[in-house]
């Protein structure tokens, strides 16, 4: 059977996704996996409000995914429990001129969360290790530095007591033509079908190699990449709640001690 951590990527090791599974299922049967899960997402729901009510303490997830990938609907399943007063998804678009006129990751920070809450990035500042080199719209030697420039960032939000997870959410491409395919055939899903993802899809080599060098690159001992097997949602999602529960019971968080007696409290 498969663990989490075997879906982890050690800094600095080749990452090749055509030979990675997509649809790997560690060996489970889905009914038992389906009964497991609502515990899981309770257990994350302690542990959130346990974030919160400790405030010493921040997770940021980052979940990164071909079209098609299945972003939004795990944040809609991991994260159903979740208390949304401590909790902040962030989707980041192409960028507007505004940010443009800024370095890459100046439209990120803001974003990022303060003790005590998550935040799930639904794409990233990676997009400019991604989309950004693939189509092209910086020059080379600009997104090679970015590389760099992203451990760093990532480096001081962990010394700062920000946790760090990031999540690609890995399909195949006949995965992606049908999902895309269903988009346009489901009168209720059309509006998620935009034609320009056809271009995208058309550079589906040139994203898996850019995925690949992002992955290879950026997952440090401070911030890890796991390349989570997606086709199977079930399993994709049952991954996704070991990693999380796992990493915040490591950090050992306490309920803040009482500035009153309990025993001494008579509610009338």
């Amino acid at each position: 059977m498969s663990k989490a951590r075997d879906y982890r990527i050690k800094p600095r090791t080749k990452v090749d996704l055509s030979k990675t599974p997509a649809d790997d299922d560690g060996g489970l049967l889905r009914e038992h996996v389906e009964a497991e899960l609502p515990g899981l997402k309770a257990r994350l729901s302690e542990l959130q409000e346990l974030l919160y009510a400790e405030g010493k303490h921040a997770l940021l997830v980052v979940l990164q995914a071909m079209d098609g990938g299945g972003k939004d609907s795990t944040i809609r399943s991991v994260f159903s429990g979740v208390n949304p007063q401590g909790c902040q998804v962030v989707n980041f678009k192409a960028p507007t001129a505004p940010e443009l006129s800024h370095d890459f990751l100046w439209r990120v920070h803001p974003h990022t969360p303060g003790r005590g809450y998550i935040t799930v990035f639904n794409r990233s500042h990676y997009e400019d290790v991604l989309a950004a080199r693939v189509n092209g719209l910086v020059e080379q030697e600009r997104w090679e530095r970015r590389y760099e420039h992203i451990n760093a960032f990532e480096k001081t939000l962990h010394d700062e007591g920000v946790t760090i997870l990031k999540f690609f959410l890995h399909i195949t491409k006949e995965y992606q033509r049908q999902r895309l395919q269903r988009r346009v055939d489901r009168p209720q899903k059309r509006w998620k079908f935009d034609p320009a993802d056809l271009a995208e899809r058309a550079r589906w080599s040139e994203y898996q190699q850019a995925y690949q060098d992002a992955l290879r690159r950026c997952s440090t001992n401070w911030a890890p990449w796991y390349v989570v097997p997606a086709e199977k949602r079930w399993y994709r999602d049952l991954v996704i709640l070991r990693v999380l529960i796992k990493t915040l019971e490591s950090l050992d968080m306490k309920f803040p001690p009482l500035k009153f007696d309990p025993a001494t409290i008579v509610i009338e």
